[in-house]
């Protein structure tokens, strides 16, 4: 089994479509928090850039965060993803200090 690590969810709204994909989003934050495995799951706006939204993750293990990716509610998130959401990067942390 992998470590734990943390991750970085960037996630950019198409124009005109933040608010549909906060939306999107805070329903992904119950059901996550309650998988097993996830340490953490917070959302995050820049200030800056409105259609810019960040998910905080900590998960327990590489296993944990691909039985994520597979879960109903975020596959129920990609199927509608095409109509609100222009980029999506995930990056995994190594903790150093």
């Amino acid at each position: 089994m992998s470590q734990p690590f943390t991750a970085i969810a960037t996630l950019i709204a198409k124009p005109g479509q933040q608010d549909a994909l906060e939306q999107h989003l805070r329903a992904l934050v119950e059901p996550t928090r309650a998988e097993a495995g996830c340490g953490q799951y917070d959302l995050h706006q820049d200030q800056a850039n409105p259609l810019a939204f960040y998910m905080i993750e900590h998960w327990s293990s590489e296993e944990a965060l691909q039985a994520h990716d597979v879960s109903a509610h975020i596959q129920h998130f990609r199927d509608q993803a095409g109509d609100f959401l222009e980029h999506f990067e995930l990056k995994r942390l190594r903790a150093l200090a």
